[in-house]
């Protein structure tokens, strides 16, 4: 009981340093608010970047699952209609300013499923609003690995290049050239 009195009377504090409890509070009041301020700005601009990059995701995986509706070989080898996977499972690599992706997500179907690789760039100009608006993507490269289980033969697995199917351009002859002789004979004059 006496060492309670004791360590009471230690706490105690006499009014004359009252004052400086009442501005260290204060102090520590403003800390922890700048502190808290801090955090949920740091919080927020993680947020909104998660947010841009989901969006990037959404964007550029619809486009794939656009042009690999159009494509044969991946009809053929997972059916129709081919299914995103889930968006946990997707990778996504963001470059240049947020102007070019590389993004490998899963995809499937009712005879098989697969991966979709592809990469691509940014359509338009790159404004403070573009993550509230759906960006337009340009794919440049794009191949699926498809994985087709067999019934009792061996389980198939296939790389399938999807491309623009666009006929190659047709090449012409330069008739316009001349041709050059290749002689050795420098003029000297």
């Amino acid at each position: 009981m006496l060492g309670r009195r004791f360590i009471s009377f230690l706490r105690r504090t006499p009014s004359a340093s009252g004052n400086m409890v009442a501005e260290d509070g204060k102090a520590k009041t403003w800390g922890r608010r700048i502190v808290s301020g801090t955090l949920i700005c740091l919080t927020g601009g993680v947020a909104l970047s998660a947010l841009d990059d989901l969006s990037i995701y959404h964007s550029c995986s619809s486009k794939a699952l656009e042009r690999a509706s159009k494509n044969k070989p991946i009809i053929d080898a997972i059916g129709e209609p081919i299914v995103r996977g889930p968006w946990y499972n997707a990778s996504l690599a963001v470059a240049h300013q947020r102007q070019s992706v590389s993004c490998t997500f899963p995809v499937s179907g009712p005879q098989g499923t697969g991966i979709f690789q592809l990469k691509a760039v940014r359509n338009g100009e790159d404004k403070w609003s573009s993550f509230l608006r759906a960006s337009d993507w340009e794919i440049l490269i794009m191949e699926a690995l498809v994985h087709v289980p067999g019934n009792e033969e061996k389980q198939q697995t296939f790389r399938i290049k999807v491309s623009d199917d666009l006929p190659p351009p047709a090449s012409n002859a330069c008739t316009d050239c001349i041709p050059q002789e290749s002689s050795g004979n420098v003029d000297k004059k």
